[in-house]
């Protein structure tokens, strides 16, 4: 029998509207996470026309993010469950918003590459400190709904970098609007965490890091880090090449393209909630949390195969539409593999848990945007879509098993 950790019911909790607003408000820190991102991605045809660089070498500046994403998530994920939500997330909101702002003030490709690389090491806190706050805000059973709002937050950042970027002449102002939401959410985010009394009390940890590192040995674990990998090609695909995608394909001007990037994350955070729908309906009906998650999965993963219909469409509307349907999809199995370790492992851990999926991404980005941006450079988009599109089937295989242990709720 496997135990989700020591996690008490707190003596006083908020009403279940009050924590939800506290889950919601969390959202834009990671709304902010998403924005600093993705903004290079927005601004990618100005930057590639500034520092000269082709496909390829846009895709290494991607990995120079990725891979400092990666390296950086298992101690960021140990440093979170050490120092606690509260502090652990306005240290990481602060660093990564000074960052941002370090990237706008680069004036060579290697100051933004550092910038970048910075930048990574601490947006590497973002996403399980939101499984975190579901543990402690949310009911299990909510728990993948929780998860969809961490990802209204991702598509606010998704939407609102391109009709950023689009709004300014250059490229280097959108990067310190970015850096002042950031620093400005911490204060707020300070007041309503000590007002919202949690669900379920979740204190810090005194383990050391060496005694942490032992939780990412755990073979379930190593189950889902490698499903993660198999999974997110997809959203390393749209997240930061669509304004490319357009620009390249349908001869759009960067802002032509901002005028249809935006859709797609918004699709991305309908399928948040699909995907979310899909596994707490079967928990209401009587299926184990784990199980219901590998049910959301498989239907999810059917669903990426629209992917491969995206370079066939003769306009740019209707590729929108199918990148839309494609990162509907992806999303809506991710929040799905993403709250699996909170249902395990509990809120004492998730920080450690949900960085090993963190780190499964990053290096997966580190891994294929360069192959994305020479496959682009040598034949274009199909064969992209074809590699990121398989993969999420072969990742719910690698969770099907999942669904029949018996993991205490």
């Amino acid at each position: 029998m496997s135990s989700i950790g020591t996690t008490e019911p707190a003596s006083r909790q908020s009403s279940a509207a009050s924590r939800w607003a506290a889950v919601s408000f969390f959202a834009l820190a990671s709304a902010w996470n998403y924005l600093d991102r993705l903004t290079l991605s927005a601004a990618a045809p100005r930057i590639r026309a500034e520092f000269h660089l082709t496909n390829t070498d846009y895709g290494w500046l991607l990995s120079a993010f990725a891979l400092a994403y990666a390296l950086a998530s298992p101690v960021m994920g140990w440093f979170l469950d050490r120092l606690g939500l509260e502090r652990g997330i306005c240290w990481a909101v602060g660093l990564w918003s000074l960052a941002t702002a370090f990237c706008g003030w680069s004036r060579s490709l290697g100051q933004l590459v550092a910038s970048r690389v910075f930048l990574g090491i601490w947006e590497s806190v973002g996403v399980p400190a939101a499984g975190k706050i579901n543990a402690i805000y949310l009911e299990p059973k909510d728990r993948a709904i929780g998860a969809a709002m961490t990802q209204v937050g991702l598509s606010i950042g998704g939407i609102g970098a391109p009709l950023l970027v689009a709004s300014m002449a250059g490229w280097r102002s959108p990067f310190f609007v970015c850096a002042a939401l950031g620093l400005g959410w911490i204060p707020v985010w300070l007041a309503v965490r000590r007002r919202v009394q949690p669900y379920a009390v979740v204190a810090p940890q005194s383990a050391s890091l060496r005694g942490a590192m032992e939780l990412l040995r755990e073979p379930r674990l190593l189950r889902l880090v490698a499903a993660n990998i198999l999974w997110m090609g997809i959203y390393t695909l749209w997240s930061n090449w669509t304004t490319l995608y357009l620009v390249h394909q349908y001869n759009l001007t960067t802002a032509q393209a901002a005028a249809y990037a935006w859709f797609p994350p918004l699709a991305s955070t309908l399928g948040a909630f699909a995907g979310g729908w899909i596994s707490r309906r079967a928990i209401v009906r009587g299926s184990a949390n784990v199980p219901a998650r590998v049910l959301g999965t498989l239907v999810s993963a059917a669903g990426c195969l629209v992917t491969l219909a995206a370079p066939a469409m003769p306009t740019a509307l209707l590729a929108t539409a199918v990148i839309a349907a494609s990162y509907f999809w992806a999303t809506a199995g991710s929040v799905n593999l993403y709250t699996i370790p909170v249902d395990i492992w509990g809120g004492e851990r998730a920080g450690m848990a949900i960085s090993a999926l963190v780190f499964a991404y990053g290096l997966l980005q580190t891994a294929i945007s360069p192959l994305i941006g020479f496959l682009v450079d040598h034949y274009g988009y199909t064969p992209v879509c074809w590699l990121v599109a398989l993969p999420p089937l072969a990742g719910w295989w690698l969770l099907r098993k999942m669904g029949s242990e018996k993991i205490a709720a």
